[in-house]
């Protein structure tokens, strides 16, 4: 009876694995990611969105004991509400419907609009309001929502009645008039509505309404208008014949107010934009800048910020520097279009071209003093165009910093130097303090401190403005980047923050948390990570923390180097050390601290297990799954992902990641797909979801299938990244062949951009690989070096000089280094066919590299495919595209290592004539070849 009993287990455990479904392409379409989560304020709800593949997003409102008590389907971007009772959300019409009616080409106008959601949490009610184009809701105050409604095109007059009369025009309702701004009482219900609003601003916690309003039509006159909530009371505190209004901005009491006026109502803007403040019980704004009173050469500009200080006694504006005016008595036949590029400009012409826009609106900090007689300093000049605020505007100095005189050496050196100054907010007296200094460099919390990391030097260091004291926190200390592998200056492991009143910096080593006084080199660990190898890292639970408060306990996220556990742990500033709460070979997310409650949402993920939603409280003893985004992987054939270890041909010990079928027998021959970057093991946790991705496999898919797949770690030395790369990989490759699984015959190799580049770079040094896909490669650094980056309008001299190319240095310095690493000159060593994709709208890697990698393999007659979609940029980001990506890769990997047979595009490509008609996705029938 029992040899029966354990048989039928057997027998009905196998018949159960065997019914478990393999993923194709249209799974992609089925699996949930989680969008927009977030925890009301009281801790006592959760909401999120699912969105299904391209389909709508369902939001969900949960409890904490995970009982769903809302959902409503197509909405997005929910939030609560401060007093934590109700919920909003916008309401989108059916996506399906939206296609539907692009077909039938439906005007964008007569498209169904948005609507917004109102839930109240405690009557359980739902209010919809249609066509709402936007909403706002107060962050400290409660009790209304703000909303822009839609242009609205009205019906068409029946047939048979008259014509409006011509001279009754309407003025359109618009970007150029302004829209309709609701004001909507949650509670009541009650709605006020002001036409041809501009923009309006909310403060932080006074119960105030300011908005700016056209004029646009006879009953309503333009102006800055002030609605007090409390009183239910509308104010003009400002209004002019056809002015127009720009950056409204309050205090956070709501008390005051500035804001920048445009009077001039001729269109070659004689007389310049104008600066106006309000204050609580003043009827009217008063003017405090024009261009009489503005610093010589400046004018206030409708683009600069309005701000004030945390204690309300200074405004914060920005003023701007002489307008370019263009010559309009110029025909377009008589302007001249020329670029006129410069040997000696600090920035490159295609920087400045993409930087235009920025250029053209810049402004400079400055500020008046609201209590000491409205005096004007300004912070930034043209000598230092950039300032820092210190204490929320409150410190008497502020943090200004220039870059000019380095720009021009960024383009080989590839960072950006500056020289700083302290400017005094009252009296505008600058005092220059540091130069030439590549990295970060900011303020403390209270204005007390300069403080930043040192590039050059890889020392962290602070300047007292008191002290006038320069210390040199961490030199000669290893506060630096330990596994540095590119010709560069190792960067920082960066810093948890300050404790308060700038009492302690708080520094990062590669495992542990430092405390240094700000004047004093001598350190104090406060975990005990390196002995480990564990890593210690603080979370802020607060989004407005500006200090790490010492009187409350601090959380700390956790992990492992050797195991890639990560977790928990809480650290006490008062007693000291560090109790771990968790630590499990799972990936947690930072998490998001309810407001008002010490309750927390975050997530938690292993490549089996999807990052769903979990709340607990702060002692993370009880975790409660609140969402179950996708229940049906259960039914799925999915995989396992280990670590693996293995030497390098240079004696390094490296690791690597493996992912192995779900159902893998040791015993059998797997195709193997090797995919890599730089150094990925840190990952081992990742969950990774069914999804077209753009530019790299899915571990997932591939390993369903029946692949197993690889990914080592790349360990560089400087000036050979191609042999570097082969040192790393092949052993990894061999190591796992000598294990028995992997069939040697049947190894392909996929990556992107530097893996693409690498992958170039393998194929002329190897054969081990019976097909490779190589996405937007440099098979040519030589030509490339002097490319351009198009994104940043960056020359790439500086990638292969000192940063991921890691030449170590330049053309004519090293000229075989150049030789050796680049593909292109052993191209006819290559016998691995070839999936090449790179894109014509590529920014980051110029697209003629993979043409130049295409023609060549082309001229000797090698096998390969070149796709290129168009318009896109570094990756296919449209879904369409990126589906296609994924299922050519696919069919190309099965074709050479699955000996499936040939799709149609392999063996003929997709005539121009039938691009996106014809995908050519049908497989030909089976041959001898296939």
């Amino acid at each position: 009876m029992k040899v029966f009993v354990t048989l039928t287990f057997l027998i009905t455990t196998m018949a159960t694995f065997a019914q478990k479904k393999i993923l194709d392409h249209p799974d992609f379409e089925i699996w949930n990611t989680i969008e927009d989560e977030s925890i009301a304020p009281d801790g006592n709800f959760v909401l999120f969105s699912l969105q299904q593949g391209e389909g709508d997003q369902t939001l969900k409102i949960k409890n904490t004991k995970a009982t769903t008590v809302f959902q409503y389907e197509r909405s997005e971007k929910g939030q609560f509400t401060h007093d934590s009772n109700y919920a909003l959300f916008t309401i989108k019409p059916w996506r399906d419907s939206v296609l539907e009616m692009k077909r039938r080409k439906v005007k964008k106008e007569d498209l169904p609009k948005d609507s917004l959601g109102i839930y109240d949490l405690k009557q359980a009610r739902l209010v919809k309001i249609a066509n709402v184009k936007s909403y706002r809701i107060p962050q400290k105050w409660s009790g209304h929502v703000f909303y822009y409604l839609e242009e609205i095109k009205p019906e068409k007059k029946a047939s048979g009645e008259p014509e409006a009369d011509k001279k009754e025009k309407k003025k359109k309702v618009g970007k150029k008039n302004g829209h309709h701004l609701v004001v909507h009482n949650l509670k009541t219900q009650k709605q006020d509505t002001f036409k041809f609003v501009t923009d309006y601003a909310l403060p932080k916690h006074g119960k105030r309404l300011a908005f700016s309003s056209s004029g646009a039509d006879k009953k309503s006159k333009a102006g800055v208008y002030m609605l007090n909530l409390e009183t239910n009371t509308l104010t003009e505190v400002h209004s002019a014949p056809k002015a127009k209004y720009f950056k409204l901005g309050f205090s956070e009491s709501g008390k005051r107010l500035g804001f920048v006026a445009d009077s001039d109502s001729t269109k070659v803007q004689i007389r310049p934009t104008e600066l106006f403040y309000w204050e609580e019980g003043k009827e009217r704004a008063e003017k405090l800048v024009d261009a009489a009173s503005a610093p010589k050469g400046y004018r206030v500009s409708a683009h600069g910020e309005i701000s004030f200080s945390k204690d309300e006694s200074k405004l914060f504006f920005g003023l701007a520097g002489p307008k370019v005016l263009k010559d309009t008595t110029l025909v377009e036949d008589e302007i001249v279009n020329v670029e006129v590029w410069t040997y000696n400009e600090p920035r490159l012409y295609t920087v400045q071209e993409l930087q235009l826009k920025n250029d053209s609106i810049k402004s400079y900090p400055s500020t008046i003093q609201l209590t000491q007689g409205r005096g004007l300093v300004q912070l930034a000049t043209t000598e230092y165009p950039n300032a820092e605020l210190g204490d929320e505007g409150n410190a008497p100095y502020a943090l200004v910093r220039n870059s000019k005189p380095y720009a021009l050496e960024r383009q080989w050196t590839g960072n950006l130097s500056h020289d700083y100054a302290i400017v005094n907010t009252v009296s505008g007296e600058i005092t220059e303090i540091l130069s030439k200094l590549s990295g970060t460099v900011k303020l403390s919390p209270k204005g007390n401190y300069v403080y930043g990391y040192n590039v050059v030097d890889s020392t962290w260091f602070t300047y007292g403005i008191k002290s006038r004291k320069y210390t040199a926190l961490t030199k000669g200390k290893v506060f630096y980047n330990e596994i540095n592998d590119v010709p560069n200056h190792p960067g920082s492991y960066g810093l948890a923050g300050w404790t308060e009143d700038d009492g302690a910096l708080l520094l990062y080593d590669r495992y542990d948390i430092w405390k240094f006084s700000p004047e004093h080199t001598e350190g104090v660990r406060i975990t005990k990570g390196r002995e480990r190898k564990i890593r210690y890292r603080y979370l802020p639970l607060d989004k407005e923390e500006r200090f790490l408060d010492s009187t409350k306990n601090w959380l700390l996220g956790l992990f492992d180097e050797d195991n890639k556990d990560s977790g928990y742990a809480t650290y006490n500033p008062k007693t000291g050390g560090a109790t771990t709460l968790v630590l499990e070979p799972y990936r947690y997310s930072p998490p998001k601290k309810a407001l008002y409650s010490d309750k927390l949402i975050f997530s938690r993920q292993s490549f089996t297990s999807f990052p769903d939603i979990r709340v607990s409280d702060l002692r993370l003893k009880k975790q409660t799954v609140i969402s179950n985004a996708n229940p049906q992987q259960e039914g799925y054939n999915w995989g396992t992902i280990e670590l693996v270890k293995w030497t390098s041909l240079d004696g390094k010990e490296l690791t690597g990641m493996l992912v192995k079928p779900e159902n893998f027998d040791p015993k059998k021959k797997y195709p193997l797909l090797v995919n890599f970057y730089e150094k990925s093991s840190n990952g081992l946790h990742t969950h990774r979801a069914p999804f077209p991705g753009r530019s790299t496999i899915n571990y997932s898919f591939y390993a369903s299938r029946g692949y197993l797949i690889f990914n080592p770690d790349v360990y560089y030395r400087e000036g050979y990244p191609g042999e570097s790369a082969y040192n790393c990989v092949i052993p990894g490759i061999t190591s796992l062949i000598e294990k028995g699984f992997v069939d040697k015959d049947n190894i392909g190799v996929q990556g992107h951009s530097w893996g693409g580049y690498q992958i170039a770079y393998l194929v002329t040094k190897t054969d081990i690989f019976k097909a490779a896909e190589s996405g937007a490669p440099v098979p040519n650094m030589i030509s490339a070096y002097g490319g351009i980056r198009w994104w940043t309008g960056l020359s790439r001299q500086f990638q292969y000089e000192h940063t991921q190319s890691r030449i170590g240095g330049t053309p004519w310095e090293y000229p075989s280094r150049y030789i050796e690493n680049s593909p292109i000159f052993n191209i006819d060593k290559i016998n691995t066919p070839l999936l090449i994709m790179h894109n014509d709208a590529d920014g980051h890697v110029p697209w003629y590299q993979g043409i130049e990698f295409f023609v060549s393999l082309r001229r000797l007659g090698k096998p390969s495919w070149f796709l290129n979609y168009n318009g896109e940029p570094h990756w296919p980001l449209k879904r369409q595209n990126r589906k296609d990506f994924n299922i050519r890769m696919a069919q190309y990997f099965d074709h050479y290592l699955k000996g499936a047979p040939k799709p149609l595009w392999m063996e003929r490509g997709v005539p121009a004539l039938e691009k996106g008609i014809n995908q050519g996705y049908e497989l030909l029938p089976a041959t001898d070849d296939n």
